[in-house]
């Protein structure tokens, strides 16, 4: 199985990425502020170790909104490498009394926030983010998605995906527009989504779990720690090698503020799982 993919045909990467959401906060979006000088050397040091898919977005932000995900990414590696690929998503906004969503009408405004925060032309992928941790069954999605093939048409996005959808709202959104990747909640421990990782096989569509390791708690699940101990290896990084060895359309983008723990991560790129493993964890 190879160890990169073309994201959108056209966009070569390893399939083991990185995560923005840790850097501006350890509580993810909207806790305490971490040191930006931290997250800056993480993101320079993911790249040295072959990162070259960073994922992020505009509301990655901690809690006094002053250290941000894509100012750290954009202060630390612009001018970007010419293979890096930058991805976003769009559609969540986040306000004192919780989680709401964007209209149509807001997603020009999302992703100009994105070109402006990254300092970029053109987004290399914008997901469409609906719901809030499960796919919204039911819920239509075209006009949001509408409203962003527009923006591609322009000139301002590359690649479209999905995030946090059912197998009718990926069928959805491909009558409109290409759909280049799928991001959903998936990991080794929680597969409830395998019908949609399925169908990104069949059309050759990246899928690109968040949480690929339980969303920064460890994974508590006795068959990986059986086969992290065989292979002198955490739990984590079983994880990640076991989301990589599920399928060739499966990406990893493992998130952390820490420059230890990001070596960890990409550590787990180098293991390879044997048919005893795979069955163990099957």
């Amino acid at each position: 199985m190879s160890n990169t993919f073309r994201l959108g045909g056209d966009l070569n990467v390893n399939r083991l990425g990185f995560g923005a959401m840790r850097l501006p906060s350890k509580d993810g979006m909207g806790g305490a502020a971490r040191d930006p000088g931290a997250g800056r050397a993480v993101l320079r040091r993911a790249v040295e170790l072959g990162v070259d898919h960073i994922d992020t977005a505009d509301f990655y932000v901690s809690h006094d909104s002053v250290v941000r995900a894509n100012s750290l990414i954009r202060e630390a590696l612009s001018p970007y490498p010419a293979n890096l690929v930058v991805a976003t998503k769009v559609g969540p906004v986040i306000r004192p009394d919780g989680l709401h969503h964007g209209t149509p009408a807001d997603m020009r405004g999302f992703v100009e926030a994105n070109l402006d925060g990254l300092g970029v032309d053109r987004l290399d992928l914008v997901y469409l983010r609906v719901g809030a941790m499960t796919p919204p069954h039911g819920e239509s999605l075209a006009e949001r998605f509408e409203a962003l093939a527009a923006l591609r048409e322009e000139g301002l996005i590359r690649h479209l995906g999905l995030s946090n959808v059912d197998t009718a709202h990926l069928a959805e959104a491909r009558a409109i527009a290409p759909v280049a990747a799928v991001q959903n909640q998936f990991h080794a421990a929680q597969r409830d989504d395998a019908d949609v990782l399925a169908a990104c096989e069949d059309s050759g569509i990246a899928f690109v779990p968040f949480f690929p390791v339980g969303g920064g708690r460890e994974l508590d699940d006795e068959r990986l720690a059986k086969v992290a101990a065989r292979h002198r290896a955490t739990v984590s990084q079983i994880g990640l090698a076991w989301l990589l060895a599920s399928s060739a359309v499966a990406l990893a983008i493992p998130g952390t503020g820490s420059l230890s723990h990001l070596e960890e991560n990409m550590a787990a790129a180098t293991i390879a799982l044997s048919e005893e493993d795979l069955a163990d964890l099957a």
